[in-house]
């Protein structure tokens, strides 16, 4: 099923952007971003999001994102945003000519954690795959839309009934870019079950 541009609404509604039924694009604002606390010490909480609610327990939403990023940690992808101090997120964070970030963050009670890895400057495009089955989440990417490799599974507390999920695109330093989002659909869960070990008896 594709994704109407009438289901999306915005938290936080950026400057610049276009919105149809086939494509997404969204012009970033200077120092926006999404991050709790760990580490840094900062709570930034101004990124644009775009999403839409639902119910259904198992789903899986994938997009196919471009990007013109070029200044230290631009960013767009997939997102679960529940309020400020509980969200999943799921991109590409430019570094410098030579490596970006691929990565994500889950953010439970107020604090933010990151798990990355290096991928070459050059890449300009990502899928992504993010799927819910009941509480639990998982986001996937691909370069192709074809095969996709996990990226992370987790639990998200806050995220056990209606849940606004989507896309975003930020830059956290002095800086702005355009980040195009296309193929966007949503499908029956593609996050298989687990066919291995037996959850325990409660």
């Amino acid at each position: 099923m594709k994704v109407e541009a009438t289901k999306w609404a915005w938290t936080r509604e950026p400057k610049d952007f276009k919105i149809t039924d086939e494509k997404i694009e969204i012009i970033t604002t200077p120092h926006t971003d999404l991050w709790q606390r760990t580490y840094y010490h900062f709570r930034n909480d101004n990124s644009p999001v775009l999403q839409m609610k639902t119910s259904e327990k198992f789903f899986s939403f994938i997009v196919k994102t471009e990007f013109e990023s070029k200044r230290r940690f631009d960013q767009c992808g997939v997102v679960m945003y529940l309020d400020s101090e509980n969200w999943l997120k799921g991109s590409i964070e430019y570094e410098n000519d030579d490596f970006q970030h691929l990565g994500s963050v889950a953010t439970s009670n107020g604090y933010s954690d990151w798990a990355t890895t290096e991928i070459p400057a050059g890449i300009k495009s990502m899928w992504y795959r993010f799927s819910r089955r009941e509480d639990d989440y998982c986001i996937e990417c691909s370069e192709d839309g074809v095969k996709y490799k996990q990226m992370r599974i987790c639990h998200m507390y806050k995220a056990n009934a209606e849940i606004q999920f989507g896309i975003y695109a930020c830059s956290p330093e002095d800086s702005s870019f355009k980040a195009t989002f296309t193929n966007m659909e949503i499908t029956e869960c593609k996050w298989l079950a687990h066919d291995g070990q037996k959850p325990d008896e409660e």
